[in-house]
């Protein structure tokens, strides 16, 4: 029996950091590399989310979009004359890889909420309301991904150990440009007891950052109704989950270390999301990293 059987997917932001792109396509759409058996190709980052999520055993989805977003259904209804005329035309490799995944599609459920005004993930989340009932389920950003590993495999393993609420970290050097944990104790080497998660802390009580990957249950519904917006104007997801532990519900945190994390909201971010994907070496990586930084501190040109 599958352990976790939905998934509900995030991708109704605006993305106004990467206009003018993201006027007419969403972020969630760019694409990055990736290496099937040494045929280099791109797929969007929201396509290896869900071919990941299928991998880890999600066979329901509720994708949460918003005005503008056709194009993402689009990419996500079979189009099987497509891969006849490929086909036809010599392109057997791209054939097979499109046919993979129109595959994947159709042994699966898939369901299209929108979220009319963006008023945050929280909002987002209790868009799929209907759809999740009272199943236990992922919840994730279709802007973040991991590359170097499926960690939505190593989730399945740890909620079927702890059985709680889990959301995955990352190790990050600047802990105020994020939302932050803190953490009561260490379980085991990479898992931590959530005590509370502070959006952009000026003080962090660690250097773990949320990445917008989650293990939730139904009762999280309730608790989003409860929020109050944010100072930015938005329900945010993380009050419901910090009212879900301050009710005595145990929450985990997978601190994720063997795999690169990208929020893909800037061309910046975009550009080492591309890069990581190339499947660098470790050398290669750091050397990355300081370049990213050097770009971060140089004054943007708006012309």
């Amino acid at each position: 029996m599958t352990i976790i059987n939905k998934a509900v997917i995030l991708a109704a932001g605006l993305g106004t950091r990467l206009i003018p792109y993201s006027k007419e396509m969403p972020k969630e759409m760019l694409p990055i590399y990736t290496n099937i058996n040494s045929f280099p190709t791109l797929k969007p980052i929201l396509q290896i989310i869900f071919e990941q999520l299928y991998e880890a055993g999600v066979r329901e989805y509720c994708f949460v979009v918003g005005r503008g977003k056709r194009h993402i259904e689009d990419h996500f209804t079979p189009d099987w004359d497509f891969v006849e005329e490929i086909e036809k035309k010599g392109k057997e490799q791209h054939a097979k890889i499109l046919s993979k995944f129109y595959e994947m599609i159709e042994d699966s459920l898939i369901v299209w909420v929108n979220q009319p005004r963006p008023r945050g993930t929280g909002d987002a989340i209790y868009q799929a309301k209907r759809f999740v009932e009272d199943d236990v389920f992922f919840a994730v950003a279709g802007d973040n991904i991991y590359l170097g590993k499926n960690v939505f495999l190593d989730l399945v393993k740890y909620y079927l150990k702890y059985r709680n609420g889990f959301l995955t970290v990352k190790n990050v050097k600047y802990g105020k440009n994020y939302g932050i944990i803190e953490y009561s104790k260490n379980v085991e080497e990479d898992i931590v007891k959530v005590k509370r998660i502070v959006e952009k802390p000026k003080h962090p009580p660690s250097n773990l950052a949320n990445t917008s990957l989650y293990i939730m249950f139904p009762e999280i519904f309730s608790l989003i109704e409860k929020c109050k917006p944010s100072p930015r104007g938005e329900i945010e997801i993380t009050d419901a989950v910090q009212m879900f532990i301050d009710d005595q519900n145990d929450v985990y945190a997978y601190i994720v270390r063997d795999a690169y994390w990208i929020d893909v909201g800037n061309p910046l971010s975009y550009l080492k999301a591309t890069l990581y994907s190339l499947k660098l070496s470790d050398k290669e990586a750091k050397m990355l990293d300081k370049v990213y930084e050097i770009l971060k501190s140089k004054p943007s040109d708006p012309h």
